[in-house]
Formats: structure tokens, sequence, C-alpha cells
């Protein structure tokens, strides 16, 4: 398998763009090329076959998501109280829905680790992986609440972040605000 990293990232970014729009049965080798621009077969060069194209999609969606040095650096500023964590949920929900192809094709990678087992444990494991991070960032930070509180935090702003990427009319984005800060406010109540 070839190692450039820049070329990889390109065609991987292409397949997400492709998972995204097609869904899994359009996501082929000819496509990815076809999106990155590159001559037919570049994407066989780089991925031994479809599963592994598969596993390293949710690699890259989840690098794309990781927060940059400011967004850093802005969430350790200031005090540990719920305007805190409201403050850190608006700013994640932004980011994540704000790469909307990245967040629909990790749909479909959802989907279809029904259907194939290693991909579920591959998946299953850098899921797992994100969850416990989030929750270690927030109880070493001394934010408030407990781990179950982030748990019900990530999976009630996930299933807001599918309904403003699929069906965007269904919340105006004030809407989508006040969503975020009754989630926070009731998840933290409940600790």
């Amino acid at each position: 398998m070839r190692k450039n990293d820049q070329r990889r990232n390109t065609l991987l970014d292409a397949a997400i763009e492709v998972l995204a729009r097609e869904g899994a049965r359009g996501l082929t080798f000819r496509a990815v090329d076809a999106e990155a621009g590159t001559p037919t077969g570049t994407a066989t060069n780089y991925f031994a076959n479809r599963d592994d194209l598969l596993m390293q999609i949710a690699d890259r969606v989840y690098q794309r998501w990781m927060p940059d040095e400011a967004t850093w650096a802005a969430a350790e500023a200031g005090p540990r109280d719920t305007a805190k964590v409201t403050e850190l949920m608006r700013e994640t929900v932004g980011r994540v829905a704000g790469f909307r192809s990245g967040y629909l094709a990790m749909l479909e990678l959802r989907l279809e680790a029904t259907r194939r087992p290693a991909l579920r444990v591959v998946l299953t494991g850098r899921v797992r992986a994100d969850m416990d991070a989030n929750v270690s960032y927030h109880l070493k930070r001394g934010l408030p609440g407990d781990a179950n509180s982030v748990r019900l935090l990530i999976l009630a702003l996930n299933w807001l972040i599918v309904e403003t990427l699929t069906l965007p009319e269904l919340f105006a984005p004030e809407e989508v605000d006040e969503l975020v800060v009754k989630a926070v406010e009731r998840s933290l109540a409940v600790t």
C-alpha cells in the first residue's frame, strides 16, 4: 500500500463525500478516484479492499472533527460551570454539524456496521474511545455533572445534529440553540 499521507487524506476526504452523497452502495474505488480527481486505480493503491477503506473513513472523520488550538484554549478559559458546559456544547454541535458530509458518512458507516462485523468492532472501539475521552475531559476539568451527564449530552446532541442535518427545516437555528441549552441544564440536573 502507498504511504503518501497527503494523497491518502485526499482520497479519504473524497470517500467521505461519496459516502455521504451516494450511501454505502455508491462507495466504489472508481467513485472515490473520480471525486478526488485522481487517475482510475489510484484508490486501490492506498486501500487493501473496501473494508479497509470503510474503516479508515471513520478515523478520518474523527480527525477532521478535532478542535483546533484556539478552540482548546477557549475550552480551558473561564469558570467551570453550567455556562461553560453550554458554551462547549454549542461549539461542539456547530463544529460537528459544520462538517455535514462527515456526519452523514458516519451515519452510513453505522448502518453498514450492522452488516459488517469487522467494521462494527472498529467503529464501536472508535466511538467508545471518543465517548471515554469526552467523559474524562469533562471530569478532569472539574466541570459540573458526572459521567452519565456527559453520556446523556452526547446522546441527545448527536440526535439533534441528525435532525438538523437530515431535516434542516425541522428546527430554526434559535430553536437548536435553545435545545442545546436545555439539554445541558437537564443533563446536569440529574446528577
